[in-house]
């Protein structure tokens, strides 16, 4: 450990053998209205092809159209802002989508929908080709996470041999003691029979110090772990421009 408390970030993960083992600057976005025709994400689509456009104009033509709120691109972009590339990709729940990012349902489900069969056409290319060793791998696969705007939960599942089978926003708010629950850390863990946990958190703050929460959720994880034959390899905290993890100890 540094004089901090906080682990040597290039420490390489143990998996430890168990009886049991299952496996805000506000920016303006622009309206599709502002555009002109040539410049609209559907027009540029039939145009250019997917490739010239960003993720937000890919949604944008996904949605089709924004509510009386919140216009498309508006809402496209806010979408990827506030939950982040990878994890709206791996979101599951319509119902979770509404209730995190107040999109309605009917929407939730166009993006769970489009993404789930982004999954069961590339599923050749999986999770399962990542290996991660060291908190800073665990990091340089979540630096999609340095930039959102509210604190979000990550869960990142491993096989015995160190690859990433699956990853999940666990998460989205305030992450205290009292919220996190083990359940809803651990249920992948039986979903996927993964063999290990690494969960992160990122701190808008731009804090890196854990705090009283963050230890307190680490240690409750932890019983549950030993409990279970789960190893919680990590638990890391990111901002803007660093990361550091709380210590695990299964003393």
């Amino acid at each position: 450990m540094n004089k901090r408390g906080l682990i040597k970030l290039n420490t390489l993960y143990g998996i430890k053998t168990n009886d049991i083992v299952f496996g805000e600057d506000k920016k303006y976005v622009l309206k599709v209205k502002d555009l002109a025709d040539e410049d609209r994400p559907r027009e540029r689509l039939i145009k250019y092809g997917p490739e010239a456009l960003s993720a937000p104009e890919l949604l944008a033509i996904v949605l089709s159209v924004g509510t009386r709120k919140e216009e498309v691109m508006s809402m496209a972009s806010r979408i990827f802002k506030e939950y982040g590339e990878k994890n709206i990709a791996s979101q599951t729940s319509p119902k979770e989508l509404e209730n995190e990012l107040g999109v309605p349902l009917a929407k939730s489900c166009q993006i769970v929908a489009c993404f789930e069969l982004g999954r069961r056409y590339f599923k050749n290319a999986p999770n399962g080709q990542i290996v991660i060793r060291t908190a800073r791998q665990a990091y340089n696969y979540l630096r999609d996470m340095r930039d959102l705007p509210k604190e979000q939960l990550r869960g990142l599942y491993l096989n015995s041999r160190y690859r990433l089978i699956h990853d999940e926003v666990i998460s989205v708010g305030s992450l205290t003691a009292n919220i996190v629950h083990p359940r809803e850390v651990f249920k992948p863990v039986f979903e996927y029979s993964a063999a290990a946990v690494i969960i992160a958190h990122n701190h808008p703050s731009g804090s890196i110090a854990p705090t009283e929460d963050d230890i307190a959720v680490t240690e409750q994880l932890v019983e549950a772990g030993k409990i279970l034959g789960v190893n919680l390899l990590d638990h890391i905290i990111i901002t803007k421009n660093k990361f550091a993890s709380v210590p695990v100890n299964y003393e």
